[in-house]
């Protein structure tokens, strides 16, 4: 079936015009600024943006962390993801702990992806554990799976940390097959020292999560990230910056010359330590690590997306229940559940508070949400942009149309938002994925599993 957007100001990382977009077979056949085409199917987007399917790599899908699991799996996380025009998302596959295969680890993933039934499309990464086994000959041979990014820890002792000679062995297979290293970059040894502490000295509340978690112990691993992948020739993303420090040292490291790229999350955006403070644990909620930090912090992040210090942003989509939260760490910060949900949310506060605030314009919003994350995860040209013979993902968005973010008409399973009663001006109305009308007018179309599994080229290839 052929179906033509007409009329819509079309809006790229690069292009910004009034036009229109004929999709035929899941595919973007023609665009331009007035189609003479007939098609089976017309979309009015006269007075809308037609946005390329936003991307988003950092999610985490029916997994279980710190004794709660995810509460959204890759069914009800890509409905909410949908409905915020999010059409692709790449997911954290976990290798198994005790010497489990790499390969084990991506299959448990294609498992839990088949029984849930996505609505978008869906890719893996895979996070590294350990060395031991057969470990290093499969990520050897790991983009032969379509899976290119390896993700690696500096914190978590004892779960994920791994040590400077596994980080480094890991970046020298990435250098070798073509992957792309992911960092989540902090002192675990440190932090393990400073909760200890906090905790002999009676402290229970939430913001101690973020007191046993300072900047310095982020921004010492970001620069240890750096240096080793220098050291190993190898490109190095890292996820989820939330403090000035590690912004300086990416903006030193690229001022280089140094392909590295730095991630920030929606929530470090919107969120400071206070919020770790609010009575009756309603502080609980702000639990994510990296912790929310300073006000300073904050405003410098928006500024390096501004100015393409920082190159993306994700969301880190962990949402749990809050009971779960009260019940686990009411009376120790250190055992209250990470995460925090987002992956609807997404859009509507970039825009808002990023375009429409005057933060940046929105071929810059289409980048940092759609066009890089794809172009740097093995997407792109596929993913990540309206171009001929690239999937046809679409956002018919309304940027007139006002909502208040509320859990209840969020789609995650989640009982709560931290966005709970921002208002926002500009919403995704129709979303396609490959052609497919997966929501329109505030409906679910698409049949769970219309989405698929992609497999992601190498580092820096295009994605036919």
């Amino acid at each position: 079936m052929s179906l033509l957007v007409k009329g819509g100001r079309v809006v790229t990382s690069e292009a910004d015009f009034l036009g229109d977009v004929l999709v035929e077979d899941g595919i973007v056949r023609a665009l331009g600024a007035s189609l003479d085409v007939e098609a089976d199917r017309t979309i009015d987007a006269a007075g809308r943006y037609v946005l390329p399917g936003c991307v988003d790599v950092h999610t985490h899908m029916d997994v279980a962390f710190q004794g709660v699991s995810a509460c959204d799996d890759f069914t009800s996380g890509t409905v909410a993801a949908a409905f915020g025009g999010t059409t692709t998302i790449v997911d954290f596959a976990e290798q198994p702990q005790e010497g489990g295969g790499v390969r084990a680890g991506i299959e448990e993933w294609h498992a839990k992806l088949a029984a849930a039934g996505p609505v978008i499309d869906v890719g893996f990464h895979v996070i590294v554990h350990d060395l031991g086994g057969d470990a290093e000959a499969e990520l050897l041979e790991l983009p032969e799976t379509g899976v290119t990014t390896l993700k690696l820890h500096q914190a978590y002792p004892g779960l994920f940390m791994l040590s400077d000679e596994e980080i480094f062995r890991c970046m020298r297979i990435a250098r070798r097959t073509g992957a792309l290293a992911m960092m989540h970059a902090e002192n675990g040894g440190a932090i393990e020292v400073l909760i200890e502490q906090a905790r002999a000295a009676g402290h229970a509340e939430p913001v101690w999560h973020a007191r046993t978690r300072p900047p310095l112990t982020e921004v010492e691993a970001v620069g240890r990230a750096i240096a080793l992948a220098e050291l190993a020739e190898c490109p190095l993303y890292v996820v989820h910056v939330s403090c000035a420090g590690s912004v300086e040292a990416i903006a030193a490291a690229r001022s280089r010359g140094l392909p590295v790229w730095g991630e920030a999350c929606v929530h470090h955006l919107f969120t400071d330590e206070s919020d770790l403070e609010r009575p009756d644990f309603e502080g609980a909620k702000y639990v994510f690590t990296p912790p929310p930090r300073r006000a300073t912090d904050r405003e410098r992040l928006w500024a390096a997306l501004a100015d393409n210090t920082l190159s993306v942003v994700s969301t880190d989509h962990f949402p749990n229940f809050f009971a779960d939260r009260r019940a686990l760490g009411g009376e120790d910060f250190s055992k209250i559940p990470n995460g925090t949900g987002g992956v609807e949310e997404r859009l509507m506060l970039l825009h808002h508070h990023g375009v429409n605030e005057g933060r940046f314009s929105l071929n810059r919003m289409v980048q940092l949400l759609a066009t890089e994350p794809a172009r740097l995860l093995g997407l792109y040209p596929k993913k990540g942009s309206i171009v001929v013979g690239g999937d046809a993902d679409l956002v018919v968005f309304d940027p007139e149309r006002e909502v208040e973010i509320t859990a209840e008409r969020m789609h995650s399973r989640s009982d709560y938002t931290i966005y709970e009663g921002y208002r926002v001006k500009g919403a995704p109305e129709t979303v396609l994925v490959r052609g497919e009308l997966v929501v329109e007018d505030g409906e679910l179309r698409a049949e769970p599993g219309w989405g698929q599994f992609v497999a992601r080229a190498a580092f820096g290839q295009p994605l036919g």
